[in-house]
Formats: C-alpha cells, sequence, structure tokens
C-alpha cells in the first residue's frame, strides 16, 4: 500500500500559515502599521478601497529596506527581532512574528515599494502566491510603501466569509485607533474610498485621545501617573459624567501594545465604584509600562491577550493609580436625589424656613408630641393631624394633591373614574379604566375584574418597537423637513458605523446626509422628535446600538429597532397627563404583543379581583 503522508507546497502551507495572521483586512492593517512603527517613521498612512478588500497601503517615511532585506521579509519566519529564544521573552518592538508579510503575501498580490535613507534608489518587489514575480529598481522616498491588493484572491472560499463593507472598516478602524492611540508622537492618517477618515497630527497623549474620541473628552479627562521600581502606569481616564452604556472607550496597553483584559478592566471599575451607575463603563485609555520578562504576550495569535507574571500586583497598582487620580482631582461620589418636580415648587423647599415659621412649628402638639419620649405612637390622638395644613400654608396643600395625579382615591363600591372606558381589548374581554399614575413610573387601570399595572417605559418600548419593525417592512415613518438643517460631527468610529445605519435610519424618520470629514447634515427627523434634539438623539441611538453590537443572535436591523425603541421610550420618572397616558394605554393594547418588551422585560402585571379577595380574606 502506497504511502499517503507528503509535505504541503510552500505556497498552499503559507495559505494555512495566513489563516492564523490573516482572519480579515483589519489584520493585515494590524500588521503593516506596527512594522511601519518599528521601522522608526514618523508618517504614517493608511489607504483603503472597498473595505480593505480591493485595496490596503500603508506608506511609511521610516528606514526602509535593503534589496536582501526586502527579499527575505515574505519568507515565513524571517524576521529581524529574534536571533535566540531568550529574545522572545524580551520582545518591546510591535510585529515580531516573523510570519506577517509572508501571510499576507500567501492571500493577496503585494507592491512593494522600499528604499534606505544611504541607498540613491528603491527597489520594487510584485509578489503573487508568495512568489516574487516581478523585481526592478525604482525612484522612492525613504521608507517602505506595500500595497496588498485583491485580499483572499486565491482562497475565495475565506473571502466569502468576509462581512459587509461598513462592517469590515469598522474593524479596520478600531485597528487604526488602536495602534494609532499608543504613538501619539507619529502622525497617521487613514483614507478610505479617496475620502479622509482620519488625519492625527502629532501630539500628546491627551490630544491624540481628543482626535481619535472626541473633542468632549477635552475638558473631561484625569490624568493618571504612577511610577514604582517594578512597573510605571500613566494615561487618562474620563470624567464620571462621561460614562456610557458601552464598553467602546476603553483602551489598555502594556509595552505600547493594545491588549483585551477582562481583569484589569474589572480593576478600573472597581476605582469607580458608587461614582458611576452600575450599568455604566467609564472611559479610559490607560498604559502599562514594564520589564518584558515579566509579561507573555504569546498566549494568543493576536497578541491582544496576555499573561502577566504576577497578576495580582499589576491589578492592585491599577486600581490604585485610578483612585489616587480621581483623589487628586476631588471627583468623589455625590448622592443624587430624584425628586418629583411638583415637590421642588413647593414653598418649604423654595422658600427659607424664617423665625415665625420656626417659632409656629416648634408650638404646635405635632411638634410636642414627637419631642417627647415614648409618645410617638400617640401622634394620630393627640396631636390633631387634621390641622396639619396649618403648618404647610394652604398653597403647598393643595399642590400636593397633583403629585399622584388624583384628589383621593376612590373608595369601595364607587366607580372608579368618571370617564369612558379606554379600550375595548380585542385579546380578551378586559376593560381597563385609567386610575393614575404612581410614582410617575406606572400606571394603575381597573378591568372587569381586577385592575393591571403598568410599567409606562417598557409598555412605551413594546408601542415603539412594533411601530419600527412595521416602518422597516415598508410603511416609513413620516420625517419632517427641518428647516434649518443641523450639522452633527462625529467621532470618525462613529461616522463609520453611522454610515452603515443611514438605510434603515432614513426608513425610520431620520434624514441624514453624509457632509464629509465625518460630519452629517439632519435634513429631517421623526416628527414626534422635538426640535434640537437631533444631535443628542443620534449619539444615543449609537450608543446604545453598539451596546447591543456583541450579541450576535441579532441581525444589524433588529439592533437597530431595539435601539430606536429603548432610546425614544418616555423614561421612568416622568410626568404624564390623563391624554397621555389614555393614549399609551390604547396604543399598548393595539400592539400585536402588548404583554412583554422585545428585549423579554413585562409590561404590566394583571391582578385578578379573586385573588385580592383572597389575600383579605373575603
Amino acid at each position: 500500500m502506497a504511502d499517503i503522508i507528503q509535505l504541503l507546497p510552500d505556497n498552499i502551507a503559507n495559505q494555512i500559515a495566513a489563516g492564523e495572521v490573516i482572519q480579515r483586512p483589519a489584520s493585515a492593517v494590524k500588521e503593516l502599521l506596527e512594522n511601519a512603527v518599528d521601522a522608526g517613521a514618523t508618517n504614517v498612512q493608511l489607504i483603503i478601497n472597498d473595505a480593505g478588500k480591493a485595496l490596503i497601503q500603508v506608506v511609511d517615511n521610516g528606514k526602509g529596506m535593503s534589496e536582501t532585506d526586502a527579499r527575505m521579509a515574505f519568507e515565513r519566519h524571517a524576521t529581524s527581532k529574534i536571533s535566540n529564544i531568550e529574545d522572545l521573552f524580551r520582545i518591546k518592538t510591535m510585529g515580531f512574528r516573523g510570519e506577517a508579510l509572508a501571510s499576507i503575501a500567501a492571500v493577496a498580490q503585494v507592491i512593494l515599494k522600499t528604499k534606505r535613507e544611504e541607498d540613491e534608489t528603491g527597489i520594487q518587489l510584485e509578489i503573487e502566491n508568495s512568489a516574487v514575480i516581478r523585481q526592478e529598481p525604482v525612484a522612492c522616498p525613504t521608507g517602505t510603501s506595500i500595497a496588498m491588493k485583491n485580499l483572499f484572491f486565491n482562497v475565495p472560499a475565506r473571502r466569502n466569509f468576509l462581512k459587509s463593507n461598513p462592517a469590515e472598516l469598522r474593524h479596520i478602524v478600531d485597528e487604526f485607533i488602536r495602534v494609532s492611540m499608543a504613538f501619539p508622537e507619529v502622525f497617521f492618517s487613514l483614507t478610505s474610498n479617496g475620502q479622509q477618515v482620519f488625519c492625527l497630527e502629532k501630539g500628546t497623549l491627551k490630544q491624540r485621545i481628543t482626535q481619535i474620541l472626541g473633542s468632549n473628552y477635552a475638558a473631561k479627562l484625569v490624568a493618571v501617573q504612577e511610577e514604582t521600581d517594578y512597573m510605571n502606569i500613566y494615561g487618562f481616564v474620563g470624567k464620571p459624567e462621561t460614562a456610557k452604556k458601552t464598553r467602546g472607550d476603553q483602551y489598555f496597553f502594556v509595552n505600547n501594545r493594545f491588549i483585551k483584559s477582562a481583569y484589569l478592566n474589572h480593576a478600573v471599575m472597581g476605582a469607580f465604584n458608587e461614582m458611576i451607575a452600575k450599568d455604566s463603563f467609564p472611559m479610559y485609555a490607560l498604559f502599562i509600562d514594564l520589564d518584558p520578562s515579566q509579561v507573555d504576550i504569546n498566549v494568543h495569535p493576536t497578541k491582544q491577550e496576555i499573561k502577566f507574571e504576577d497578576e495580582k500586583i499589576i491589578y492592585a497598582f491599577v486600581q490604585s493609580a485610578v483612585k489616587h487620580a480621581m483623589a487628586q482631582f476631588s471627583i468623589t461620589p455625590t448622592l443624587d436625589f430624584e425628586l418629583d418636580a411638583g415637590i421642588q415648587q413647593l414653598d418649604a423647599v423654595s422658600k427659607p424656613f424664617t423665625e415665625e415659621n420656626k417659632s409656629g412649628a416648634v408650638s404646635s402638639s405635632l411638634y410636642k408630641t414627637f419631642t417627647q419620649k415614648n409618645q410617638a405612637h400617640f401622634v394620630e390622638s393627640k396631636s390633631g393631624l387634621k390641622h396639619w395644613k396649618d403648618l404647610m400654608g394652604s398653597g403647598e396643600a393643595a399642590n400636593t394633591n397633583n403629585l399622584v395625579g388624583k384628589t383621593s382615591m376612590p373608595t369601595a363600591g364607587e366607580t372608579i373614574g368618571q370617564q369612558q372606558p379606554l379600550y375595548h381589548a380585542t385579546q380578551g374581554n378586559r376593560v381597563p379604566e385609567l386610575l393614575m399614575q404612581l410614582h410617575n413610573s406606572y400606571l394603575l387601570a381597573t378591568t372587569a375584574n381586577g385592575y393591571l399595572l403598568i410599567q409606562q417605559q417598557n409598555a412605551h418600548e413594546r408601542i415603539l418597537y412594533e411601530r419600527f419593525s412595521a416602518a422597516i417592512e415598508g410603511k416609513p415613518i413620516t420625517a419632517q423637513r427641518s428647516l434649518f438643517p443641523v450639522t452633527i460631527q462625529m467621532a470618525a468610529a462613529d461616522a463609520v458605523l453611522l454610515q452603515e445605519l443611514l438605510p434603515d435610519l432614513n426608513q425610520l424618520g431620520f434624514q441624514l446626509e453624509p457632509f464629509g470629514n465625518n460630519t452629517f447634515v439632519v435634513q429631517g427627523s421623526p416628527a414626534d422628535l422635538a426640535t434640537g434634539n437631533e444631535k443628542y438623539a443620534v449619539e444615543k441611538i449609537l450608543e446604545q446600538y453598539k451596546h447591543f453590537s456583541t450579541d450576535l443572535k441579532f441581525s444589524k436591523r433588529e439592533k437597530l429597532l431595539r435601539t430606536l425603541a429603548i432610546q425614544q421610550a418616555i423614561k421612568a420618572g416622568t410626568s404624564l397627563g390623563e391624554k397621555e397616558m389614555q393614549q399609551l394605554l390604547e396604543d399598548l393594547f393595539a400592539c400585536k404583543v402588548p404583554a412583554v418588551t422585545a428585549n423579554g422585560k413585562p409590561v404590566f402585571i394583571e391582578y385578578k379581583k379573586e385573588e385580592l379577595d383572597k389575600i383579605f380574606g373575603r
């Protein structure tokens, strides 16, 4: 029987190896940008077409390569950074595997131009299927330009698994941001299909952060700076008010290499304990410098997951450094009391407590009852609470009736409310009548055999979700044209995401048009969106959308529908008028699925009269 094991041809072996390093266009972008930085470049330009599928080109002004080095760079396991096994544990440069260019050459058509400062002419190589098909001298500036065209042209199955252009572009932007943030002393630019997305001038780390994440962070960054013999940490964290519902603006770097670490993220979250809401995430860009021998960066092919020799020390150091920075800038937790707007206007709150008021209060029987020992349980019988209005003043007493929307609760046997039934439910024979709003968050409505307790925000989310679903399916929401179109400036990463969502947003009433340089013009907005809130609404839509982005079971469109429903629903704590409550209830029970939100939260709880009778023994 013939032998069946054989060596793979080099080009096939390279294509298989390329799968580890180059999973998508963004993978190649990362490797090429890191190589440019390692070459000492101070100016790095990234040019892409068709989200990197047609072209990825990086042009740098680094030290360039000799003719021999240019040929060797595309051989597997060829590197200038490792000469023995010990070097593997002292790596301080970025790309070092010795496989990146070989992998790129295995799955794309590559054109390399490079020149050293001491050479009169440069060298140009054209490579396809890992083989050099042309080599010739060329006139070019000092540095390197490497262009890879038609990614996965010879591996069509891999190309078919790539996502849409906007999705792949977002991955590219992520990698670009991670490298450019680590090197603020280097100029970086990103051009996509001839349009400039980023132009990052050289500057300080703070300037680079605001260039990338947006100028709104300029006055809201707190510097972190701690040094010890074991390790140093520096960078910035956002003030508590910049915390978002998504963890997108969070960056950790170890020896200038971007990493992902749930462990270190937990340390930072602990430092923000009680300063931000439990479901919010602070912004941070933190850099840890320590001896390379104390960290293993080879635990993952992309080198984004690393292992520390003593991670508990790192954890404690990161947390204490952030806490110290926050304390230094006098940022401490504050108590946040949510008071009803009606209460805020009462005389007892808005007017000073005069000596006359004080003497009147002290002389009252109510005051005396509470200040005498063991008398609290006699309050009602001894102090005559029917005269409590005298302490408050008639105006204040009258205002308290508005806190629940009704002057009194009905007695047993009364008809609850005198208005006509709000709706006749098509799902059953319940015919509720509106009773009241509780805590500006719940609606209480009776039915023929009990009552419903409805959470107003969840109810509105369900209504909006079904309305938006219908709009996407072919019944576009009416948009009102703006008399004075609003221009909104987005962070570059958000601009890319917004561009991807434009077609669906248009169906949902948002008339947005790209205006170049990460700017969009709002020509119209949904008719029920308050004028002047367009920019805020768009920003919040993107933030909430990114919150859903890690959930793979949702399509892009489904994420957007749920995002808009959550963002535009009336929030708990909002006072509603009688007509608004009636409309909300009617719209809710016109829904196909009124009982739950799209995310599965209950909208209402039904209490039946017989169950209540049992509770009270009747």
